[in-house]
């Protein structure tokens, strides 16, 4: 406990050492500022610009880096130019600003193809990586940084391949490719301690706990679970060294995933493992405290020690703790809807624990709410991904055709040149040279008559193709959806007859008379009602089923299913009792604990509900 206590205090201590050296840094940077002249000063201001996006201000960022751009190009230096373009990169890649994210890529791409320079091409080719990696392109990802590597083989620059390596692994995460998750987040650190960018570092650093976690995953050896926590220590050691170099986002997300890593990896009654777990979780609570953007990461360690309260049996303490989580998501300006929807599931699941059904429901609601609205956002977001690469195709499409037209243009050049010999030439040698050009001419237009055929016959074929494919694709889709029809109308038939041989089994056992001959008749023209309403149950939409027990909650049972279907068929409750082999009263109550189960109110009608599902 003593340990604990001493560790906190030295924290606070870092805090308020690392709150004024950082406004002492400003200060002295100003100063610096003043001191160079404009020529030396992009330098500094593209540092500046790079700690302000990782601090979170990215409207103090943007400003920084537009300014050390303007200074660059003035004088004529390309490559620090190419470096404050990454930073606007970056912070519209945060932001989602497409559109200037590929306007801002691409004149960063100018720039370096203009000057030559490998540094400068290397950044460039790494803000084009940036770009296809905010709309979820990752062949063009892996493309351009492999691009970038080999700028650099010319000339090295630690820190632009620190970068691109952590690019690298932070794309083979998303395939959970161990192997090279492994050996781009080494690089990356490799070449990252051979720089002063301690952020890079404390990244990297923690770019070795996810692979080390995902080691430990796959083969279960200690050795590997203790890395997780080695390389966080090492991430979290960077910023008490220095505070105003390493963000403290970056401090914080090395702290949840510690506080993370002891309560997944260390049982409950482990007291160490839960003391450290909660002063992670704390520490990253506090450091994020009126930090840019930190509301994630204190409502992830806030659900943290809201775990271990509930362990504890301390519910008023797991409660207020999440509480705190979600006014905390609520409010802010854009809300991250994902961490949003974890805090209202974690309260809707702890009231439902607790007996709070209303309370439970109250916060059900609202994460269905919210998963409408991260539903929309990322159907926005991505129907702006989509409009960008098109811009983007249709430019390198451009850029293409632009290409092909210049070396048409250079080839027709040669050709003309060689006309004005053959034209000198032909003053001496007048009908030989004019019987040349004649059959040369009508060469010419039988080869661009038949290249245009041919392009005719391709265009042709590929129409042709494309309709026949998109047919065959219709028919797929009706073959399945007829399949799906005919499943639910048999499944119902299937449940109507076991139901009925049951009834007939009962009555057997309870040595009951039976007038088979009357039951047989009975059934025949029970199936031939069947029969009819099988036709209807066919017509009906393959995903009726579906919606209902999403609306249910997957709480409808294969004969509330099966009622509903016989009231989407408009039966009355005389024949559904008789397809059921129940009392037209059993059918009534079922109508009711259906329509409670479906949510709805006394005042709606659910025959009217159920006809309105398709």
């Amino acid at each position: 406990m003593k340990y604990l206590v001493l560790k906190s205090v030295i924290f606070l201590v870092v805090m308020f050492l690392g709150s004024f050296m950082a406004n002492a840094q400003t200060m002295l940077d100003s100063a610096a500022l003043g001191n160079l002249s404009e020529k030396d000063k992009p330098a500094l201001l593209t540092q500046l610009a790079e700690r302000s996006r990782i601090g979170g201000d990215y409207q103090a960022a943007v400003t920084r880096a537009k300014t050390s751009i303007g200074l660059a190009l003035k004088f004529k230096n390309d490559e620090e130019a190419t470096k404050a373009y990454i930073v606007l990169v970056n912070v519209y890649a945060n932001t989602n600003q497409f559109a200037l994210l590929k306007k801002t890529a691409d004149t960063a791409l100018t720039v370096a193809q203009r000057s030559r320079q490998p540094i400068a091409l290397a950044y460039a080719f790494f803000a084009q990586a940036l770009f296809y990696n905010a709309i979820d392109n990752n062949e063009q990802v892996t493309k351009f940084c492999q691009l970038g590597l080999k700028a650099l083989e010319k000339k090295y620059d630690a820190y632009i391949i620190a970068k691109i390596y952590y690019q690298l692994y932070a794309l083979n995460t998303r395939w959970d490719d161990v192997k090279n998750i492994n050996k781009y987040a080494r690089l990356a650190v490799e070449n990252a301690l051979k720089t002063t960018d301690y952020n890079l570092q404390s990244n990297g650093y923690i770019a070795l706990s996810v692979a080390a976690d995902y080691n430990y995953a796959g083969t279960k050896k200690e050795v590997f679970r203790d890395s997780i926590i080695y390389y966080l220590n090492k991430a979290q050691s960077l910023y008490l060294q220095y505070p105003k170099y390493v963000a403290r986002k970056t401090y914080g997300i090395a702290c949840i995933n510690s506080a993370d890593y002891y309560l997944r990896y260390f049982s409950d009654t482990d007291r160490q493992a839960k003391d450290n777990a909660i002063r992670y979780a704390s520490m990253a609570n506090e450091v994020m405290k009126g930090a840019l953007n930190g509301e994630e990461l204190r409502a992830s360690g806030l659900g943290i020690l809201s775990e271990y309260a509930k362990r504890d049996k301390n519910f008023v303490m797991a409660e207020a703790y999440l509480q705190e989580a979600y006014s905390l998501m609520k409010n802010q300006k854009v809300p991250y809807y994902y961490t949003l929807i974890n805090v209202v599931n974690a309260l809707s699941n702890f009231y439902e624990q607790q007996g709070n059904y209303e309370k439970a429901l109250e916060f059900q609601k609202k994460a269905t709410e919210y998963n409408s609205k991260l539903f929309a956002e990322k159907k926005t977001l991505n129907a702006q991904k989509l409009e960008v690469q098109y811009e983007a195709e249709k430019k390198n499409n451009e850029v293409k055709l632009l290409k092909q037209r210049e070396k048409y243009a250079r080839q027709q050049k040669y050709l003309y040149i060689g006309i004005a010999i053959a034209s000198v030439l032909g003053l001496i040698f007048m009908f030989r040279s004019y019987h040349f050009r004649l059959r040369y001419s009508l060469q010419r237009e039988k080869q661009l008559h038949l290249e245009k055929q041919d392009a005719e016959l391709q265009m042709k074929f590929e129409k042709e193709e494309q309709a026949r494919l998109k047919a065959e694709q219709l028919l797929l889709e009706s073959q399945q959806q007829q399949l799906q029809k005919e499943v639910m109308a048999n499944q119902l038939q299937l449940e109507h007859k076991k139901e009925m041989l049951f009834q007939i089994k009962e009555k057997l056992s309870d040595n009951h008379q039976l007038n088979i001959n009357k039951i047989w008749n009975e059934e025949l023209l029970l199936d031939h009602d069947f029969e009819e309403a099988k036709f209807q149950i066919q017509q009906v939409h393959p995903e009726f089923f579906s919606q209902l027990n999403q609306r249910a909650q997957q709480k409808l049972t294969s004969l509330d299913l099966k009622l509903c279907a016989y009231l989407h068929l408009k039966m009355d409750t005389k024949k559904i009792a008789q397809l059921m082999h129940i009392e037209a009263k059993s059918v009534r109550m079922s109508r009711y604990r259906v329509k409670q189960k479906l949510g709805l109110n006394k005042e709606e009608d659910l025959n009217l509900f159920l006809q309105n599902m398709v």
